[in-house]
Formats: structure tokens, C-alpha cells, sequence
């Protein structure tokens, strides 16, 4: 079983579960997916909103360890995503030497502003946390006590792990950052991340692979009634 956590906020419901019917229609093995909703989260998680807070889930994903006992591995994965690829082969990318697996991007944006007025803010290691492989039996450090109590600078920048020699790496093409990386084939990619903006979003219905996102939404929204037969 693969266990995915993905963040939800509430304004970005769409994003959600076009993402979530990405991965399960790809999906060459039992995929269970939770989502990090805070109406559900409320005896773990009561750290009050940031004013630099741009999601729902900045925090509550470094949750995911805690809800999963601190045992095996678990992914998380923001919502702003679209999978093009068997996340199998992300899960078996888990390597043991490492207590948790990211992109490691060099991501310095410079607007201030992304989707829906959030700030853009800056910091070192951005968009790491973004798509996480954690190996939780090693992150048994990330308590609920911490994870409202810390700050978020540390959380993000994963000052919780004893060195960055625990933060192991994974291919790029899991975490493609939408119009901050260069635009290639959608074939040569795994996992799309519409990090300033996405289609479901009006000022960014003509974004890169935004037809993409489209494509997958239509089919998540498709039925076909079957008669029977007489």
C-alpha cells in the first residue's frame, strides 16, 4: 500500500481531487490517499494561521510521520499538482540511508505575489517540502507539539533533522515547477506542480501544460450511463 497524504485547502478543492484521480488512474499498485483537511486535524493541529501563510497545509504536512505512527514511509505531496506517471516508481525510490527524499530545486521567485493574493515569500530549500518521501520510523522528531510550537522556517528548511545529509534527493522530474522551470516535453516529466498558479485559477487558465490539467479534469468529470441489458 502506498500511503499518500496530500494537502487541501478548501478554496483549492478542484486542484485536490483532479490531483488525487492523476495518481490513482496511473497508479500500478493500491494507492490509499489522505487528504491534510484541518476541520479533521483539529486535536493535533492548533497553531494559528500565519500572516505569511499562503495554504492551509504549509504546516500540517509535516504531520504526516505522526499520522502514520511513525512507521514504513509515507509521501506527501502539495494539491497544486498533476501526476503524469505510476507514482510506484516514486515509492520505489525509498532509500533507507535518508529520512525523508525531496527535489532539491534552487527556487528564488521574484514576484511577491502568487495565486489568490498569498505572498510569495523566499527562504532556503523553497519547494523542497513540496513533495515529500518521508521515512518515518527517522522523523520521530516531527511531534505535534513541535510542529505547532516551531518555527516555519525551521519546518521548511528541515532544521528538524540533526544534518542535511538525512535529506536524500529525487529526480527533478517528480517536482516540475510550472513557468519557473524551463518547459519540455510533458513526456520527459512525472509530476507537474503549478506552484504560482494553476488552470482551476482564472488568472492562470493559460499557464504552462494548462491543457493538461484540463484534459485530466474532464476525464475525472466524465460518466457513462449503462442501460441494462433487456
Amino acid at each position: 500500500m502506498i500511503r499518500t497524504f496530500i494537502g487541501y485547502d478548501p478554496r483549492e478543492a478542484v486542484a485536490y481531487n483532479v490531483f488525487a484521480h492523476s495518481i490513482q488512474t496511473r497508479a500500478s499498485r493500491p494507492v490509499a490517499i489522505i487528504p491534510l483537511m484541518l476541520t479533521q486535524l483539529q486535536d493535533v493541529m492548533w497553531r494559528e494561521r500565519h500572516p505569511l501563510q499562503s495554504t492551509d497545509f504549509s504546516f500540517s504536512r509535516f504531520l504526516v510521520p505522526y499520522m502514520a505512527g511513525y512507521e514504513g514511509w509515507a509521501l506527501f505531496f502539495d494539491c497544486d499538482m498533476l501526476m503524469l506517471d505510476d507514482i510506484a516508481r516514486l515509492w520505489d525510490l525509498r532509500d533507507d540511508r535518508y529520512a525523508v527524499q525531496v527535489v532539491k530545486h534552487r527556487h528564488e521567485p521574484k514576484e511577491t505575489v502568487k495565486f489568490l493574493d498569498a505572498p510569495q515569500t523566499r527562504y532556503e530549500k523553497k519547494n523542497w517540502s513540496s513533495v515529500m518521501l518521508f521515512n518515518c520510523a527517522r522523523c520521530s522528531m516531527l511531534t505535534p507539539e513541535y510542529v505547532n510550537d516551531a518555527p516555519g522556517t525551521d519546518l521548511h528548511q528541515f532544521k528538524w533533522l540533526e544534518d542535511d545529509s538525512l535529506i536524500g534527493e529525487i529526480p527533478h522530474r517528480w517536482n516540475h515547477l510550472v513557468d519557473y522551470d524551463e518547459h519540455i516535453p510533458a513526456e520527459q516529466l512525472s509530476n507537474l506542480h503549478y506552484t504560482i498558479g494553476g488552470p482551476y485559477f482564472d488568472e492562470y487558465r493559460s499557464c504552462g501544460y494548462a491543457d493538461l490539467w484540463i484534459t485530466e479534469r474532464d476525464r475525472m468529470l466524465h460518466a457513462t450511463q449503462r442501460y441494462p441489458q433487456s
